[in-house]
């Protein structure tokens, strides 16, 4: 690779990425570069008793399908990816079930859109009746809505904490 300089550093993506301008030396063409710490991952327990290594791409993949021609942008995906990631990490163990972490994709989920949680939730908790299902959307009915609660405005500055 051809030398290169940094132009300007700056956190990105609620600072888990560094953005770089950088110049190369020789023919001063200007460029972006994002650069992420790699995080130790722990490994996934499946269902069936097997181990396989995080797929990041996996979870984002059961994002989407359930995000699929819902008004969430990009960004509060990368955010929810983001939150999902660390609190993997933040677990501290080697070795995680794979239910664990569903059910930390549909926490993330039921933040963003009560539709695409409903339906990660019929996917991943396959219902055994009608009724199970009907519970779960009684309770969502009950709580505030993920753009009613963006709208809210925090009694605590979050920042203070």
């Amino acid at each position: 690779m051809p030398d290169t300089k940094v132009v300007d550093s700056r956190l990105a993506n609620e600072s888990s990425q560094v953005r770089r301008r950088r110049e190369c030396v020789s023919c001063e063409t200007r460029f972006t570069t994002y650069e992420a710490p790699l995080l130790n991952m722990p490994m996934v327990i499946k269902n069936d008793g097997s181990r396989d290594t995080f797929d990041e791409q996996r979870v984002r993949s059961g994002m989407m399908r359930a995000l699929e021609k819902r008004p969430v942008s990009i960004e509060q995906i990368e955010n929810a990816m983001s939150h999902i990631k660390k609190q993997l990490v933040a677990q501290d163990a080697r070795e995680i079930a794979s239910r664990r972490i569903g059910e930390i994709v549909m926490r993330e989920l039921q933040t963003l859109d009560h539709v695409a949680y409903i339906r990660f939730a019929s996917v991943y908790l396959s219902f055994e009746d009608l009724a199970s299902f009907e519970e779960l959307i009684k309770r969502l009915e009950s709580e505030p809505t993920p753009e009613m609660q963006r709208r809210q405005v925090p009694l605590i500055d979050d920042k203070e904490e």
